[in-house]
């Protein structure tokens, strides 16, 4: 599932995508290491913005009634919209180039990079949340999606995020809740291409 993220195409680029404007991420540099915790640019139904990745869920429970602690950078297909601790989240979309996986034991991992073969976009579904600071800031945010893996994937990790085609991307934004599972699959077999990352050099995740 993705840790590290990269997005290198063009503000006018990405805008073009989703028919978008380009205005709000007017500003966005290429980005080759994108990490949890960081701002990413993401689609709402209102159009482009900037997000951090990861959900602070204050004032969530789990089933148990008991505060979730952990900040949420991934959350399972399998359960994201019947878990309390989701009730209630936004959906948008995550535009990337690639993202990054590694195998390998510590301190001796093989970093991967994972691109689709034809180029271009990936649209990660994720859902989104508001964390309201004490100082009363409001800060927009969101987690992933993560399903199984596709066979290109299986191989260097055993989750990937759930990836949308172009024109799947307005019914994970607006349709019912309901409606989601049949978006939310593996990508098919064939079309993303796996290479080691050999110019990665930061501290793997």
């Amino acid at each position: 599932m993705p840790g590290r993220v990269f997005l290198t195409d063009p503000p006018e680029v990405i805008a073009a995508t989703f028919g978008a404007s380009a205005a709000p991420i007017a500003d966005e540099q290429p980005r080759h290491n994108i990490a949890p915790g960081q701002d990413v640019v993401a689609l709402t139904d209102a159009g482009l913005t900037r997000m951090r990745w990861g959900m602070i869920p204050v004032g969530r429970v789990n089933a148990r009634g008991r505060p979730v602690m952990e900040t949420i950078v991934n959350a399972r297909a399998e359960t994201v919209f019947d878990k309390s601790a989701f009730a209630g989240v936004g959906r948008a979309v995550l535009p990337v180039n690639g993202w990054y996986e590694w195998t390998g034991e510590k301190r001796r991992k093989t970093a991967w990079r994972i691109t689709p073969m034809e180029g271009g976009l990936l649209c990660f579904a994720a859902i989104t949340d508001v964390w309201e600071a004490p100082n009363g800031q409001r800060l927009h945010q969101l987690a992933t999606v993560t399903c199984a893996p596709s066979g290109d994937v299986r191989d260097v990790h055993h989750r990937m995020a759930v990836i949308l085609e172009p024109e799947q991307v307005s019914a994970w934004l607006r349709a019912p809740e309901a409606d989601l599972s049949r978006l939310m699959r593996p990508w098919p077999d064939g079309r993303l291409t796996v290479e080691p990352a050999t110019d990665v050099n930061w501290e793997a995740p």
